[in-house]
């Protein structure tokens, strides 16, 4: 089990590192159509999900292969931290800002630094335990179901605060910016 220990230290650091990156690879990219679909496209809670959702799966993915035979209930438990770290984004976020009224920079860094530890920290319990394996194809499901809606919701985001992008004035004449949405338009 201390492999288990080790691949999931490195696997915070990866998905803090990696996801602290993916914040600006779409503006990096200059815009790219399929660089935004896995990188945050505008400053939405939305967006930003995107930030462990991602990076964790592709860590997990490799976690899985390596540790698969020495833990056969690591599947259902990093898809459980993942499906964890990515909804504690929004309830932290709308938790602090409907008690302060405002959005705090250093509040929002703290909360992605938190989620990535909870999902690796509820992960490695819960591998520990094997307390979710029966549930392993259901967490699969929501996963899939995540990661299209990461997809399609980047293109055409429903018209719900959750999705709405702070940073975008009204004189753009839309509340978010999508892939096709000004301010900057896709190289796709």
């Amino acid at each position: 089990m201390k492999s288990v220990k080790i691949y999931t230290i490195i696997g915070i650091l990866f998905v803090l590192v990696t996801g602290s990156l993916a914040h600006y690879l779409y503006t990096w990219s200059g815009h790219n159509y399929l660089m935004g679909l896995f990188a945050p496209v505008n400053e939405s809670i939305w967006e930003h999900m995107k930030l462990l959702f991602f990076p964790m799966l592709l860590y997990s993915l490799i976690m899985i292969c390596r540790c698969k035979n020495l833990c056969p209930c690591i599947c259902s438990s990093l898809y459980f931290g993942i499906i964890l770290g990515t909804l504690f984004i929004p309830t932290a976020f709308y938790a602090y800002t409907t008690v302060l009224g405002k959005s705090i920079f250093l509040l929002d860094i703290g909360i992605f630094i938190l989620s990535v530890i909870l999902a690796f920290w509820s992960s490695y319990r819960l591998t520990l335990s094997c307390k979710l394996d029966a549930y392993t194809s259901i967490l699969r499901i929501v996963i899939c179901l995540l990661f299209v809606c990461f997809l399609v919701f980047t293109t055409h985001p429903p018209d719900s605060p959750l999705f709405q992008d702070p940073a975008v004035s009204d004189a753009c004449g839309a509340a978010v910016r999508t892939l096709h949405q000004c301010p900057a338009p896709s190289l796709f």
